[in-house]
């Protein structure tokens, strides 16, 4: 190679290395930031408190609104399915209304909090007897996303519910008045 084509070569990568990241920036400029999704998420809880030591999985399906890259809301339907022992069992479905606060770190990755309520059924067979609790209660949580590309985001969140059973439904021998559910899970977002 000679001279002349050297420099030119170096000059055409030197080029493509400098307008690569203007290239990225402008595409990113161009992604629209708001706007409606839904999404779907799998993940763990961990069931604890009185008769309600468990481990099993969830699932979870939203439709939410990003206003713009800081603020979402979302409504969310979990189901935690059935958990408990041959003694207590539980079966606790609902719909969760939340207010996500989020810190963009690059154009792709940001963390985030969420709080919010749920609004809950929660079947529960104890010692020969059965009651239901429909009831609202506050969660809160934080998480992590990363979009893969402009419109499909992957995250992963960890949440804390919380619900009541009333002790003396089943003759004193429920020892607390509910569990709490810590949760982890990853999910799939897709913006419109």
């Amino acid at each position: 190679m000679n001279h002349k084509a050297g420099i030119a070569c170096a000059t055409v990568l030197t080029a493509t290395a400098l307008a690569a990241p203007a290239a990225w920036a402008q595409g990113a400029v161009d992604r629209d930031q708001s706007g409606p999704y839904i999404s779907g998420s799998y993940g763990g809880y961990k069931a604890h408190g009185g008769e309600f030591e468990d481990e099993n999985d969830l699932f979870g399906a939203a439709l939410g609104y990003q206003f713009n890259p800081f603020f979402a809301a979302e409504a969310e339907y979990i189901d935690f399915g059935n958990f408990g022992d041959d003694n207590v069992e539980g079966q606790l479905k609902g719909i969760g209304v939340g207010a996500i606060g989020r810190l963009p770190l690059t154009d792709s990755f940001g963390v985030y909090g969420k709080v919010g309520v749920l609004a809950s059924a929660f079947d529960v067979d104890a010692f020969n007897e059965s009651e239901t609790y429909d009831e609202v209660t506050p969660f809160a949580g934080a998480g992590v996303d990363f979009r893969v590309t402009p419109k499909l985001t992957a995250f992963a969140e960890y949440n804390r519910y919380s619900v009541d059973v009333e002790e003396e439904d089943f003759n004193g021998q429920v020892t607390n008045s509910g569990p709490e559910f810590d949760t982890g899970r990853v999910g799939l977002k897709y913006q419109f």
